[in-house]
């Protein structure tokens, strides 16, 4: 084959031709929304460091969910934030507490429509904002935290989610969620571990959204930016521990572990496109630095491309709107 017979830019010559060979496609239905259902709010409270994302009371969560359906996307993850915090997040195991009450709501507002999934975490419902519970030290007691981890994803499933969202990064704790569903005859509520989940910089403006009161780190219990292979390791372990689904969050930063992670996992690998990849892009665009839809778009699709066979977004509606 000569030079003379190699003209790639045949296939970009036209929108039409270029769709047409495309080899990464975006779908509504590869989306799911992140949302933030707040207690004692009546109406939604915009988070500053976050533009055009908002803290839900129940009633606008509703109509959220309602809008999310319409747009087609796969689902929604939900995070309660509560009024009043403790040592052992009581909150996050009250049947009557706001994440529950929020999932209650969204599982009757989607009926089918959509997967209502939920954050199985402590760091939204404790006063020190660690992922657990702590020791007499103030450690993390990861063992401490598995059961507090397992009286929660009852209380979930109990209130129609779906899909269990295990971030906490503690050791063993996919293998005791599940043990804890099948023995309370939750058999069919799917657990997505949040397998590669590094110690980022890229989670302040989440931290807002939450109201977390951290003081500190979680790098004894987060991945270590420098580390790709360990990455792997912890996906291989959730696997084992039976996980349905595997998670690399952040995203952006990540796609070497999330390539990594797709080429071998037996099971669909999502990624989390986090708060401050949300917010740097709103930022840079409102300055007028970047064109603002192609920089989401290009962001995700990056994502897809790396592997990814489903994407947490902060931008899945609107980006649901401009694929249809």
């Amino acid at each position: 084959m000569t030079s003379r017979d190699i003209r790639p830019r045949r296939l970009r010559s036209s929108p039409a031709m270029r769709r047409l060979v495309a080899q990464t496609r975006l779908n509504p239905a590869d989306l799911v929304l992140p949302m933030f259902v707040r207690e004692g709010i009546t109406e939604p409270v915009p988070i500053g460091s976050m533009p055009g994302v908002v803290h839900h009371s129940v009633d606008s969560l509703k109509r959220a969910v309602a809008e999310a359906a319409e747009a087609g996307i796969g689902g929604v993850m939900l995070f309660g934030v509560p009024e009043h915090k403790d040592a052992i997040g009581s909150g996050a195991t009250d049947p009557e507490g706001i994440l529950n009450v929020g999932t209650r709501a969204a599982v009757a507002e989607a009926g089918d429509a959509l997967v209502v999934q939920t954050d199985l975490c402590l760091d939204e419902f404790t006063d020190h904002g660690h992922c657990g519970v702590l020791d007499p030290l103030g450690r993390v007691d990861n063992d401490a935290t598995l059961e507090r981890y397992r009286d929660m994803a009852l209380v979930q499933a109990a209130s129609g989610s779906q899909v269990l969202g295990l971030s906490g990064m503690m050791d063993g704790q996919t293998a005791a969620v599940r043990d804890a569903l099948e023995g309370a005859g939750f058999v069919d509520t799917a657990i997505l571990a949040y397998a590669a989940k590094y110690a980022s910089a890229f989670y302040g403006p989440f931290r807002e959204a939450v109201n977390s009161t951290l003081v500190g780190d979680r790098r004894t219990y987060q991945l270590d930016p420098a580390n790709r292979r360990e990455g792997l390791l912890e996906v291989e372990l959730d696997i084992v521990e039976g996980a349905d689904i595997v998670m690399v969050k952040p995203a952006g930063s990540y796609l070497d572990v999330l390539a990594d992670v797709a080429a071998t996992s037996s099971v669909p690998v999502w990624a989390y496109q986090v708060s401050g990849e949300y917010a740097m892009i709103e930022a840079a665009a409102e300055n007028g630095w970047i064109d603002r839809e192609r920089a989401i778009d290009e962001s995700i699709l990056a994502i897809k491309r790396a592997g990814a066979d489903v994407v947490l977004t902060y931008w899945a509606v609107e980006l649901a709107g401009r694929l249809k």
